[in-house]
């Protein structure tokens, strides 16, 4: 049974690979249709409240406009979904050429630029009065869009900041996943989502074949 999105692990090290991994993409061909642990809008809003992409107030204030549109709800859980394709169509053809298609990366890098402007219109310069005060950028200052305007603006922010070639795929062909991640080891050799789930049942599934090997070789 898959994990509630409230469970789900966030192994992607920036909350825009999280949110690419809110997919199931790992499943042969023919399977089952991948899991989408963003079933609803309720969903949604426990998995941005959780990867720290908005406040507790803010969620309520979210929660509140959903719950009086819910074409609103719906909108917003739609232009997530997209945000999440395209930008593992961009991610994709960066991180794998031969996974994945150059042609569909740009026109998903297209429109998530439409989407991070279409934010950064409804964005708001406010005073910071920390120490020391500085001025910020706020996305999601309409609380129907909160959501999608902050997804927004992470999906640019991977793009535009991380390193991409430390981006990884956890290996489907060996087992794994299919769940991307920012590799963070110090050499840049991790290979697994999580050594502890896919890592390890890779491990016990090569053993299996060499003693599977071994038994038929034994004459």
């Amino acid at each position: 049974m898959p994990l509630d999105v409230s469970r789900l692990p966030l192994v992607g090290g920036h909350p825009a690979l999280d949110l690419v991994n809110t997919l199931e993409r790992g499943a042969p061909p023919g399977g089952d249709p991948p899991h989408d642990f963003l079933s609803g809008s309720s969903a949604l809003l426990r998995w941005t409240l959780r990867v720290g992409l908005m406040s507790d107030a803010e969620a309520e204030r979210v929660d509140r406009a959903w719950r009086d549109d819910p074409a609103a709800a719906h909108a917003g859980l739609t232009a997530v979904r997209e945000i999440r394709e395209q930008l593992h169509l961009a991610l994709l053809a960066a991180v794998h050429p031969t996974d994945g298609d150059p042609i569909a990366a740009g026109a998903a890098l297209v429109a998530l630029h439409e989407r991070w402007s279409g934010a950064a219109a409804r964005a708001t310069l406010v005073l910071d009065r920390g120490d020391p005060p500085r001025i910020r950028l706020t996305y999601g200052t309409v609380p129907a869009m909160l959501i999608p305007d902050r997804i927004a603006e992470a999906a640019l922010d991977v793009l535009r900041t991380a390193d991409l070639t430390r981006v990884r795929r956890c290996p489907v062909a060996e087992g794994g996943c299919g769940w991307l991640f920012l590799d963070q080891s110090r050499n840049g050799s991790r290979r697994w989502c999580r050594m502890a789930d896919c890592g390890t049942t890779a491990k016990a599934r090569r053993l299996t074949e060499r003693r599977r090997a071994a038994r038929t070789a034994t004459p």
